[in-house]
């Protein structure tokens, strides 16, 4: 025999079922359009803008990266320039060893023609020591590469006497693997090139 009261029973069984399934369903809901916000607001932080000096707007990712590797860059011009031209009888082998990581066959080409030129024979006989005084590292970010301009103020002691050498460089860095502690930047001078060298004056070399 039926009664109401077992329809009751069924009815609020049905009734609980369907609340815990609207429970369920509304949790996920709600952890996904969590997730989904949060992926959003990652997203919207990679993919922010900047606008630079020249106007022109740059992905702040891209913004980092590209001030990361001028650093890098200019670091990486500072140990070659002080190890190639920072050189006395005692050192400049060593520091030749050292260079040929930072530098491609342009540069190894260089320290051939100031051995030829018997640069380093003088050092030897003269006992000569040539200091790096100052180093100015001018760099263009290109798309494959960077070219760089460098002013090196050099001294170049013999005794008590002191001649002063203002030499220019340049060429282009290209990016290649880090290799430690050799290259730590994993970057590779191309193109190396002295451009110009001339003697100055002391109290010249002071006031800049």
């Amino acid at each position: 025999m039926k009664t109401p009261f077992k329809n009751i029973v069924q009815v609020l069984r049905l009734n609980r079922w369907v609340v815990l399934s609207v429970v369920m369903v509304s949790g996920l809901v709600s952890m996904v359009s969590i997730f989904l916000v949060a992926k959003m607001h990652r997203e919207s932080l990679d993919h922010a803008f900047v606008v630079n000096g020249e106007g022109e707007v740059i992905p702040i990712a891209w913004e980092h990266q590209r001030q990361n590797l001028e650093v890098e860059a200019l670091a990486h011009l500072e140990r070659f320039h002080q190890w190639f031209y920072g050189v006395d009888a005692g050192s400049y082998e060593n520091h030749m060893e050292k260079v040929l990581w930072l530098g491609d066959a342009s540069v190894a080409e260089v320290y051939q023609q100031k051995k030829a030129d018997g640069f380093y024979n003088r050092l030897l006989q003269y006992s000569l020591v040539q200091q790096v005084e100052r180093i100015d590292s001018k760099i263009v970010i290109g798309k494959e590469y960077l070219e760089f301009q460098t002013l090196t103020l050099v001294q170049i002691r013999r005794g008590s006497a002191l001649d002063s050498y203002e030499l220019v460089t340049s060429g282009h860095l290209i990016q290649v693997e880090r290799n430690f502690p050799h290259n730590p930047h994993g970057l590779l001078i191309t193109d190396f090139f002295e451009n110009s060298l001339r003697k100055i004056q002391i109290h010249e070399s002071t006031e800049k």
